[in-house]
């Protein structure tokens, strides 16, 4: 069995710091196999807004997956925000823009959906689709496949408009056909289930995901056991 927590939207520059304490300490109680952050660790991509971030990174001891949100891409600074792009990301937080995690019982990869172009909303292309293909190809089916995105798939229930991210429905149907277990996106500020999509209830199964809890410091952790 795995446990595994789910931040996201933590927009340091903007956050209340009374949380942070409480927030590192949940995390050390739960002892989680692996910590996925998934985007917006900054408000307006500044440098003291990452530094910030990283400090949060560092005092979490425990493996982890992050991928950058639209707000890690600078929006003031036209230079820096469509010719930097996530270069201070890629300097504080990981040089790596798609990380993967793998151990006996789950397969995580990590998508950037962040685009200088696109501002608030978000993209995926073919080649990172062929890419999550590639990553899951040679996992055993036994084992939870896990993405972890900024921009979410669907939407949750009262959400309406272009929310999701560019090329939603290509990649609902190559998740499906990888038999990913289990998406994990922020940018709506709301713990939420995506069961909408009628592709999407295909990728989850009641045997492999035992339980997930919503609390509210927007964190979340989830169990999997390993299939039968």
């Amino acid at each position: 069995m795995r446990t595994l927590i789910h931040l996201s939207d933590l927009h340091f520059g903007r956050v209340d710091p009374r949380i942070v304490t409480p927030l590192l300490d949940f995390i050390r109680a739960t002892s989680p196999d692996l910590v996925a952050i998934s985007g917006d660790l900054t408000q307006r991509a500044r440098t003291p807004e990452f530094q910030s971030a990283r400090r949060f990174l560092d005092a979490i001891p425990f493996p982890q997956i992050v991928v950058p949100g639209n707000h890690d891409v600078p929006l003031y600074n036209l230079f820096s925000r469509f010719l930097r792009k996530l270069n201070r990301y890629q300097c504080f937080i990981s040089a790596d823009l798609e990380p993967f995690y793998r151990d006996s019982e789950i397969a995580v990869s990590g998508v950037n959906t962040a685009r200088a172009l696109a501002w608030k909303n978000g993209r995926i292309n073919r080649r990172q689709l062929e890419k999550l293909r590639a990553r899951f190809s040679n996992v055993p089916a036994a084992k939870v496949k896990i993405v972890v995105t900024h921009h979410p798939f669907d939407l949750p229930e009262g959400v309406s408009g272009d929310h999701v991210v560019g090329r939603a429905q290509l990649a609902i149907q190559t998740l499906a056909e990888c038999r990913v277990d289990l998406l994990l996106a922020g940018r709506f500020h709301v713990g939420y289930w995506p069961y909408g999509h009628p592709v999407i209830r295909k990728l989850f199964s009641a045997d492999r995901l035992v339980r997930h809890e919503h609390i509210d410091t927007r964190a979340r952790t989830a169990e999997f056991a390993e299939r039968n």
